[in-house]
């Protein structure tokens, strides 16, 4: 019991199926070690920042196929930017947001329309937010045309808008650049629902905010007449955006409460949801 009986092989007498099934057994060892390893590599990579080289633009379907170190991952048009043309050996960073094991091997899901995306250039670029000085709070984004960050300081002394925006708007425009010339909103987070909307509608001034008085995450916003437009943005994008990053309805009014011809508000339904 216990003990151990050496009992000698000659493979010289193995016939052609044990060599070939021996063969087949260290093959699939092998290719689940490199899953294995794949996988773990990954992992470590997930909700961060990689640099890609596009090796394959499929026209037809839309997607792409990148190169992230030794491996391969497809970028499906999903979460491609829309103003962005991607071009074979163009080197891009893109976001992990997913990484899973599946019977086929490790499952990357990549994107270049996350908002992480841009939270992530932020903590590279912004040393504040980085050591957590400066924190952010929400973001809000439309790929390739407009984000808004919410940011708040711990320390009294950092201004933290001034800290995300640097001397002379270099830190943002580092990150504009990066993203193809996206817009970046960068407000100052209150935790003053009517504080933090007035803020979210920027660039617009807003006049007042007031909350429904049943309770519900909803208000109505007044703004000057000639500001009304401004407030809403093209096709609704400003309102809609801020909506989001406060996770309130957003319904907006001129002063005078007159809507020239049929300007819509912005009481966009889809605009109120987080």
């Amino acid at each position: 019991v216990n003990g151990f009986v050496d009992v000698p092989l000659e493979t010289k007498q193995f016939g052609r199926i044990a060599a070939q099934t021996a063969k087949h057994v260290i093959r699939q060892g092998i290719r689940e070690a490199e899953r294995g390893q794949v996988l773990q590599e990954f992992q470590s990579k997930e909700h961060e920042i990689v640099t890609a080289t596009v090796l394959r633009v499929d026209n037809r379907k839309g997607f792409a196929t990148l190169e992230i170190g030794k491996n391969e991952a497809v970028l499906p048009r999903s979460e491609q930017v829309p103003t962005e043309e991607l071009r074979e050996g163009e080197r891009i960073r893109v976001y992990v947001v997913d990484v899973s094991e599946s019977e086929r091997g490790p499952k990357i899901m990549i994107s270049r329309t996350h908002p992480g995306l841009v939270k992530r250039l932020f903590e590279m670029e912004v040393p504040e937010i980085y050591d957590g000085t400066v924190e952010i709070k929400a973001i809000s984004r439309e790929a390739g045309l407009r984000t808004k960050l919410a940011v708040s300081s711990k320390d009294p002394n950092v201004d933290a808008v001034g800290a995300c925006i640097g001397p002379r708007g270099a830190r943002v425009a580092h990150i504009v650049e990066e993203l193809g010339g996206e817009k970046i909103d960068v407000i100052r987070y209150s935790e003053i629902p009517e504080e933090l909307i007035a803020a979210a509608l920027s660039p617009a001034d807003v006049l007042s905010v007031e909350p429904a008085e049943d309770g519900s995450r909803a208000c109505k916003v007044t703004v000057p007449d000639h500001q009304l437009s401004l407030a809403i943005g093209n096709k609704g994008q400003n309102v809609r955006l801020a909506a989001r990053l406060t996770g309130w309805k957003i319904d907006i009014h001129p002063e005078s409460g007159y809507y020239e011809g049929n300007e819509e508000s912005g009481s966009e339904e889809d605009s109120a949801e987080l």
